[in-house]
C-alpha cells in the first residue's frame, strides 16, 4: 500500500534535484513545452499539401523524383547492392538470415531473451513483461515508473529492422522482404499516430526512427507497393518527426548525444525529401547544429565529451551518416564535421590499437545510428571501418573491420580526397581533454582515468570512476570497468555499476566520489587534477576532490608506475585530510578469470594458468576482500550488454584509521619461469612513502616524495 506514495515522493525528489541542475534559461525552455499537445495538433502530419510541399509539387511527382533520386542523396541503391552482393556474399548471407528473423517477428534487444512478436505486431506491447504501453499523448506517459523497461519498447519502435529488409530485397529481388517491410510500416503508422504513445516520448526517439524509416523507404523506392498514397502517408509522418526534432530538441544540460540524434534525424529527412517546403531551412539548421555539436561533443583530443565510449561511437556514427548523405548528394561535408569524425576515429584507433579490447568506461546502450548489417551491436572497430570507408582515415582503416555499412559508404563517390589525419601519438599517449592515459608495452595496455565525470551539469552517462586503472594483456581484458548493466530494467544494478565501488579505483567510507541524484543525474562531480605525468616512463600522479564533501574531508591521490620494461605495475593510493576513514581498493576482473586468496593478496588465473598476482599492503594494515556474483551487494558482476550480467571476481583490500591512509597494490604479470613478487611493504617517513617488495631474488623499492610532483626509485638491489 505504501508503494504508490513512495514512488510519488521519489519522483518529486528527482524533479527537485533535476531542477537544481538547470539554468533559468533551461527552466523557461522546458516550461514552454507544457503546450506540447497543442503543437502536436498543429503537426505537419495533417498539414494541407500546399503548406507541406514546395510550390507546384504534388505527391505523385514527389514520388517520381524520389524514385529517380533527383536532387537528393542516394545511399541504398540497387546497382550498388548488386556489386556488394557479388563481392561479399558471406556478409550478405548473414544479413539475409537477420532479415528472415525480422520477417518472422523474432527480436532480441540488449541482454534480454529473444521473443517472437505476434501477427500483426502490437508495437506498444512488451511481451517480456506482458505490459501494454498506453495510447495517450506521449507527454502524459511517465516512462520512469512504468512496470516495463521503456528501453525495450523504444528499441522495437526505432524500426531499425526496416533498412535490413530493404537491403535484403535489393540484394535478392525477393518481394517477401519488401512486403514485410511495408506491412510493418503500415501497422506501425496505424498504431502510432503522431504524438501518441511511448514511441513519441521525446524528440530523440523520433529522430533516430526517422533515420531508419527514411533510409528504408529509399531502398524500397522502386517497389510497386510504394504507391503515392503510401508514400504520402510515410513522408507526412517523417515531416512531423523532423518538426518534433527541432521544436523539442534537447538543450542546455540535456544537450548530449540526444541532441545529435535529433539533428541527424532532422538532417536526414531534409536531405532525402527536398520536396518538403521546410526542408531547406531544416537542412541549414540541422547541419549548422551538427557542426557546433561536433566541436563540443568530440573534444580536441578526439575523445567523447560524455565520458562514455559507447556514446562516443553512437555520436560519431550519426555525424558520419550525415556527412555520407551530404557527399552522396554531391556536396562536400563541412570540413569541421569531417574533422570531428576523423579525430574521434584517431582517438579510438589509438586506444584499441591493433589487438587491444575496446575501452569500457561509462554507459553504453548499444545504439545504432543506422543499422545496415547483421551485427547485434555496434563496436568500436566496426565504426572505425565505416569511417575509413568514407574519409579514408588510415588509422581507422588499420584498426577497423569492414562491415556492410562500410561497403555502402565505400560506394559513395568522393569529390576530393582529404589529407590523411596527422598521427601525433605513439603506442603510449595521453588524451588531455578527455583525461585518459594509455600506457603500452609488450602486449600490455594500461589505462588511467584522469578526466571529468561526464558532460554538462548532469553528466548523465558518466560513472564515478576517477583515477580508475585498467589492465589488458595480449588483447584480453584483465582488470576493467564492469559495464553499465542496466538503465531501467534493474535499478539496483544501475545504482551499483555506476558507483565508485564497482570500478578499479578507491572508495572512501563506502561512498561514491560523485553524488548521484538519479539514474542519469549526478548532483556533485568529483574533479581531477593531474600533478605529474611521464608517458614514456609510465608514471601518472593525479588526485580528485570528490571526498572533500565528507564531514571529515579528504583528498584521494593515486600514483601509477608502469615502466615499459617492468612486468610489475605499482599503484599507490593515499587519502589525506582529517578524521577516521575506511579506504577500499577494488580490482574488477574479467569473468573468464579466477581469483584465489594468497597470503598477501590474490592470484588471478585463466584456465588454471597464472595471469597476474595482485599484492596489497597498507601502513595501517590491510584486510583482503573478494566477491563474486553477490546478489545482496550487487558486487562481483560483469556486464557486456545492457540488462545482462555474469558473475566475475572483484578483489582488493581495505584499510582503516586516521588520515592519511596509504595503500600500495603491486600487479605482477605471471611469466613462465619468473619468481613471484612477495613481501610487499609500505612505510611513511615525513613526506616520503617507501614501497618495497621482493622479486627475482632481490629487494626492490620505490620512494615517493609527496611534496614533489612525482615519485623516484631509490634502489633496486
Amino acid at each position: 500500500m505504501e508503494r504508490r506514495p513512495t514512488a510519488r515522493r521519489e519522483r518529486l525528489s528527482w524533479y527537485v534535484r533535476r531542477l537544481r541542475s538547470m539554468s533559468v534559461s533551461e527552466v523557461c525552455w522546458r516550461a514552454g513545452h507544457v503546450v506540447e499537445p497543442v503543437i502536436t495538433r498543429r503537426s505537419l502530419d495533417g498539414a494541407p499539401e500546399a503548406r507541406l510541399l514546395i510550390p507546384s509539387m504534388t505527391w505523385e511527382r514527389a514520388l517520381r523524383d524520389f524514385r529517380d533520386g533527383v536532387g537528393r542523396p542516394v545511399l541504398l541503391d540497387r546497382s550498388r547492392a548488386r556489386q556488394i552482393a557479388a563481392r561479399h556474399p558471406d556478409q550478405v548471407a548473414a544479413l539475409l538470415r537477420m532479415a528472415e528473423q525480422a520477417r518472422a517477428g523474432v527480436v532480441a534487444y540488449f541482454g534480454y531473451p529473444e521473443v517472437r512478436l505476434g501477427v500483426p505486431i502490437d508495437w506498444n506491447h512488451d511481451p517480456l513483461r506482458d505490459f501494454h504501453w498506453p495510447s495517450v499523448d506521449a507527454a502524459r506517459i511517465d516512462h520512469r515508473s512504468a512496470a516495463a523497461d521503456p528501453k525495450w519498447i523504444w528499441e522495437l519502435n526505432r524500426l531499425q529492422h526496416l533498412p535490413l529488409l530493404a537491403e535484403a530485397w535489393l540484394f535478392t529481388g525477393d518481394d517477401r522482404y519488401a512486403d514485410s517491410a511495408f506491412v510493418h510500416l503500415d501497422s506501425w503508422l496505424d498504431q502510432n499516430p503522431v504524438g501518441r504513445g511511448i514511441a513519441w516520448r521525446g524528440a530523440f526517439e523520433a529522430g533516430v526512427r526517422a533515420v531508419s524509416v527514411a533510409a528504408a523507404l529509399q531502398g524500397l523506392r522502386d517497389h510497386p507497393l510504394l504507391t503515392p498514397a503510401r508514400f504520402e502517408r510515410v513522408v507526412r509522418m517523417l515531416a512531423a518527426s523532423a518538426e518534433r526534432c527541432w521544436r523539442h530538441r534537447s538543450r542546455f544540460s540535456s544537450a548530449n548525444n540526444h541532441l545529435v540524434g535529433e539533428l541527424a534525424g532532422l538532417a536526414t529527412v531534409a536531405l532525402l525529401f527536398p520536396e518538403l517546403a521546410p526542408s531547406s531551412g531544416w537542412a541549414r539548421r540541422a547541419i549548422s547544429g551538427l557542426v557546433a555539436e561536433a566541436s563540443r561533443q568530440i573534444l580536441p583530443d578526439g575523445s567523447g565529451a560524455e565520458q562514455a565510449v559507447g556514446y562516443q561511437v553512437f555520436t560519431a556514427d550519426l555525424l558520419l551518416l550525415v556527412a555520407a548523405l551530404l557527399r552522396a548528394r554531391g556536396d562536400e561535408p563541412p570540413a569541421s564535421l569531417l574533422a570531428a569524425v576523423d579525430r574521434s576515429a584517431d582517438y579510438l584507433a589509438a586506444v584499441v590499437g591493433d589487438a587491444d579490447p575496446a575501452p569500457r568506461y561509462g554507459d553504453d546502450d548499444e545504439g545504432f545510428a543506422l543499422r545496415l548489417g547483421p551485427e547485434p551491436r555496434p563496436t568500436v572497430r566496426d565504426h572505425l571501418g565505416a569511417v575509413a570507408a568514407l574519409t579514408g582515415n588510415p588509422r581507422a582503416r588499420r584498426a577497423g573491420t569492414e562491415t556492410l555499412a562500410a561497403r555502402w559508404f565505400d560506394a559513395i563517390p568522393a569529390r576530393s580526397t582529404a589529407p590523411a589525419p596527422a598521427v601525433t601519438s605513439g603506442p603510449s599517449f595521453v588524451a588531455p581533454d578527455g583525461g585518459l592515459v594509455v600506457l603500452r608495452s609488450a602486449g600490455r595496455r594500461i589505462t588511467m582515468d584522469v578526466g571529468p565525470l561526464g558532460y554538462l551539469a548532469i553528466a548523465a552517462h558518466g560513472h564515478a570512476d576517477a583515477l580508475a586503472v585498467t589492465l589488458s594483456l595480449e588483447g584480453h581484458d584483465v582488470i576493467g570497468h564492469p559495464g553499465a548493466a542496466s538503465y531501467y530494467g534493474h535499478p539496483e544494478w544501475r545504482s551499483v555499476h555506476r558507483s565508485t565501488r564497482a570500478h578499479p579505483t578507491v572508495t572512501v567510507d563506502g561512498q561514491s566520489q560523485s553524488v548521484p541524484g538519479g539514474p542519469f543525474l549526478w548532483t556533485r562531480h568529483a574533479r581531477v587534477r593531474v600533478r605529474s605525468l611521464d608517458v614514456d616512463g609510465g608514471m601518472v600522479d593525479a588526485e580528485h576532490d570528490g571526498y572533500l564533501r565528507l564531514a571529515a574531508p579528504v583528498t584521494h591521490r593515486r600514483w601509477l608506475f608502469a615502466p615499459p620494461a617492468d612486468p610489475a605495475v605499482l599503484v599507490v593510493d593515499e587519502i589525506s585530510g582529517s578524521g577516521l576513514h575506511e579506504m577500499r581498493t577494488s580490482w574488477p576482473l574479467h569473468p573468464e578469470l579466477d581469483a584465489a586468496g594468497i597470503p598477501e593478496g590474490h592470484l588471478v588465473t585463466r584456465g588454471g594458468t597464472g595471469v597476474i598476482r595482485i599484492l596489497t599492503a597498507a601502513v595501517h594494515g590491510v584486510t583482503l576482500a573478494q566477491a563474486r556474483g553477490d546478489e545482496a551487494t550487487h558486487l562481483g558482476w560483469w556486464s557486456d550488454r545492457l540488462e545482462r550480467r555474469v558473475p566475475s571476481w572483484v578483489v582488493g583490500g581495505t584499510t582503516r584509521g586516521a588520515a592519511p591512509l596509504i595503500m600500495a597494490t603491486l600487479i605482477q604479470r605471471q611469466e613462465r619461469g619468473a619468481d613471484p613478487a612477495a613481501d610487499l611493504a609500505v612505510s611513511v617517513a615525513g613526506d616520503l612513502i617507501a614501497v618495497a617488495w621482493s622479486s627475482g631474488g632481490r629487494r626492490r623499492e620505490r620512494v615517493i616524495d609527496r611534496s614533489r610532483q612525482s615519485g623516484r626509485r631509490v634502489q633496486d638491489s
